[in-house]
């Protein structure tokens, strides 16, 4: 098995020293070998009152939603008339997103200088677990499992690929913990991926306020071209709409679009903050990323002329 690529960090500056809410890339930071799948988080610990670092993170992000909202940010509405995009921005944004790293290869969050990668995807059925950390509230549990499975639905009907919510064997582990979680956490990261690399720890150990969650890839190691596990990470102090647009982002990220465009619009997979849940144009390129007419590992000029000929036959319905 080959892992971790960051696929999606959310983190920066933004304004007066306020986080963006992009920031993303894929790397392969080491190899590490399969080893079954641990039950999940040990939440026997009864949740206590939360730190002051975690009720100052608290408090930081509030501040941050309401900031992003008060200049029209954070949009929940998916798009619309003053944001129309045509096939051929589709084209020019999934060439970007689904082809190009964000982060160079085993160089932590150093940005990448390398041309287009190859198109990698999951080929088996994606089962996402929600796990959380034992001081996350029981209101945010009921609340983020029931979007997490809801979200799960859509992809899938989006993409056409078996992604679901399951406890059995799953894949995609999306944990939702907090700043006092942090030890827990990284242990079991390291339960999950035996092996991990010590730039991967080191960000999940010690994360920058203005990293708000990530999502970790793993390619097959029979099929360097697709992915075999996921693990997305999601700060609980954020607020609702944050949380949530984590959640979008970096399950979206997680199924093979790894890198952000600042040409995208209407689009989570941009620097800009404008809107905070999938869009209609990022449902297109997630459709477009698991049409039968592309495969894992063709390369960008393999993919191009298909990806024209998608479009072209499908107007306005990829």
């Amino acid at each position: 098995m080959s892992g971790p690529k960051f696929s999606k960090i959310r983190g920066g500056l933004w304004g007066l020293a306020l986080a963006t809410l992009a920031a993303c890339g894929m790397f392969p930071d080491d190899r590490v070998n399969p080893q079954p799948r641990p039950p999940g988080l040990d939440t026997s610990v009864a949740p206590t009152d939360p730190s002051p670092e975690s009720e100052a993170l608290t408090r930081y992000y509030t501040r941050l939603q309401s900031h992003l909202q008060a200049q029209d940010l954070l949009r929940t509405g998916g798009g619309g008339i003053d944001t129309p995009y045509s096939n051929a921005d589709i084209a020019r944004n999934f060439e970007r997103i689904a082809f190009y790293n964000e982060y160079a290869r085993g160089a932590g969050l150093r940005a990448s200088s390398e041309g287009p990668d190859i198109l990698r995807r999951w080929s088996a059925p994606v089962r996402m677990k929600v796990e959380f950390g034992a001081t996350v509230p029981e209101g945010i549990r009921e609340a983020d499992t029931k979007i997490v499975g809801n979200y799960a639905a859509r992809l899938s009907r989006i993409t056409g690929h078996p992604i679901s919510v399951s406890e059995r064997s799953p894949n995609f582990h999306v944990i939702i913990s907090t700043e006092d979680d942090r030890d827990q956490i990284v242990d079991r990261v390291k339960q999950l991926v035996p092996g991990i690399g010590t730039a991967t720890e080191g960000i999940i150990r010690n994360p920058p306020r203005s990293i708000y969650c990530l999502v970790l890839t793993f390619i097959s190691p029979d099929e360097p071209a697709t992915y075999d596990r996921a693990i997305a990470l999601i700060r609980a102090e954020q607020p609702a709409l944050m949380r949530q647009s984590c959640i979008h982002e970096e399950l979206a990220q997680g199924l093979g679009l790894g890198n952000d465009s600042a040409t995208a619009r209407p689009s989570i997979f941009n620097d800009d903050e404008e809107f905070a849940l999938l869009t209609s144009h990022d449902e297109a390129l997630l459709r477009l990323l698991y049409h039968p007419s592309l495969k894992p590992g063709m390369t960008l000029n393999q993919a191009r002329p298909l990806i024209k000929r998608i479009l072209d036959g499908q107007p306005g319905q990829i």
